[in-house]
Parts: structure tokens; sequence; C-alpha cells
């Protein structure tokens, strides 16, 4: 999606902008009417609990316009949507949610690749390879491995998918009489199964900081996690590996020789 296309660029923007200039007064919202496609503003069609940022918040490019549906109240929202594809509300909350998704599984991807292969140049483990995984004999036969993984994940996409459509009908926070619960905002359960530690209580201001900077790194992983596809076609190694080449020789051992041939 759009918002992704842009990883490199608003990873590298600064977050500490965010809450500067904060207002919590939120901006009326523009109608929407079916069969009618018109440029609305996010605004509680995304989020229930992030304030819209300020007119002035950071932008993916200094100086330019930021779209009328991107109002600054999705997490990452730096303006950046050139070809319109969330100027319909309805696409652009399941365009939030889907960028949210592949950003965790990103986040998981990359961790699950440098860590067993830290783990094996320090002799914990042999023989890693994460682009070969899929090959290696585990307590099951493939088949039954991917029956579960189906199911399981079939079960947990469709709460997720029914929370999209009514927010909070999947909720299974405890009531307890001596403790609120949180809010809920699609894509972000919260309570005390996805947030023991409660950073994601409190006011919408560090809420929105700490989205984003999720976000942010989610975008990092995804261009992460194409690199190392592309690293493993190319030269058969892992990142680690590749990164131990290229400090070792940095004239050749870099993304042109990929298109060079010694």
């Amino acid at each position: 999606m759009a918002f992704s296309v842009a990883s490199t660029t608003l990873s590298s923007l600064p977050i500490k902008d965010i809450h500067q200039n904060y207002s919590p007064i939120r901006r009326p919202l523009k109608t929407w009417s079916p069969g009618r496609r018109t440029r609305v503003k996010a605004g509680k069609e995304v989020s229930s609990v992030c304030e819209p940022l300020p007119p002035d918040r950071p932008l993916w490019f200094p100086g330019s316009s930021p779209p009328e549906w991107l109002d600054g109240s999705l997490p990452g929202d730096f303006g950046f949507d050139p070809l319109g594809l969330g100027s319909d509300p309805e696409l652009l909350k399941w365009f939030a949610q889907a960028e949210l998704m592949h950003s965790r599984w990103a986040m998981l991807a990359v961790a699950g690749i440098l860590i067993p292969e830290v783990l094996e140049s320090l002799g914990f483990i042999e023989n890693f390879s994460w682009y070969d995984a899929g090959a290696q004999e585990y307590f099951a036969d493939p088949l039954t491995l991917f029956v579960v993984q189906l199911a399981l994940m079939g079960w947990v996409e469709g709460r997720r998918w029914a929370d999209m459509i009514n927010p909070g009908c999947v909720d299974i926070e405890p009531k307890l009489p001596h403790i609120t619960n949180p809010k809920p905002d699609v894509g972000y359960p919260g309570g005390l199964w996805f947030d023991f530690a409660m950073w994601g209580r409190g006011s919408p201001e560090p809420v929105m900081v700490l989205r984003t900077k999720e976000i942010k790194n989610g975008r990092l992983a995804m261009l992460a996690f194409v690199g190392f596809v592309f690293q493993a076609i190319y030269t058969g190694e892992g990142p680690i590996d590749n990164l131990k080449a290229h400090l070792a020789d940095p004239g050749h051992c870099n993304i042109f020789s990929a298109f060079t041939s010694y």
C-alpha cells in the first residue's frame, strides 16, 4: 500500500516532533454517502483513541500539503499518498489495518532471521538457514503443520475481521470492578492480555507516539525482509554473513555487485 512505499523516508523522520503544539480538539468529520467516492478525513473512522495531529505535523516532503483524507489521526501519517489510495474512507480503514499487521509480521520475521543467525555465529546452533527452513524436518509432517496453522490462523483472522466490522465484539477482557477496561480500538486490543505493562493507556498523546514508533519500525522491517529475500536469492547466504562480507570488502560486496560480474 501507499504508506509502506515511503518506509525508508518515514523511518528517518523525528518522532519527538509529533507531540509539539498538540491540540486535543478533534476536527469535524465530513460525511460519506454510499455510491459516491468522497474524500473524507480519517478521524474516528480509523482510530477512536488517538487524537489528530496538528496541521504543522512533520510531512514526508517538507513544505508539501497532505491529502485531505490524511488528517493526522493515523499513526505514522506523514501525508504520503500520491495515488490517492486512501481517499475512500472504507478502504483507508482496511489499508491501515493491513499495513499494521504486515508490519508486525515483518518485525517478527526479521527477528526470527537475525537472532538464529547470531546464535549460529556464536556456536549455539548449527546449520541454520532461514531460507530453507521449510525443508527441515519438525515434530510433525508438513501437511499436518499446514492444516493446523491454517485452522489456527483462520480462527484468529476471522476474529480480527469481525472486530473490524463491529469494533469491540470480540473483546475478551475480564470485567473486574476495580479495573477500568481500555477503550477498544481496532488493531490495538490492549488490556490485560495484550498490554499487561499498560503502555498503551493514558492520554492520547503518548499512545500516538508509541503507535507511530511501532508503525515506523514495521515499515523498516518490511523493507529489511525484502532485502533479506533478494540477498538470499543472489548470494545464497543470510544477512549476517552478507554484512560481514560487505564490511570485509565494501568495494566489491555491495548492492552494485548484483548487476555486475567480477
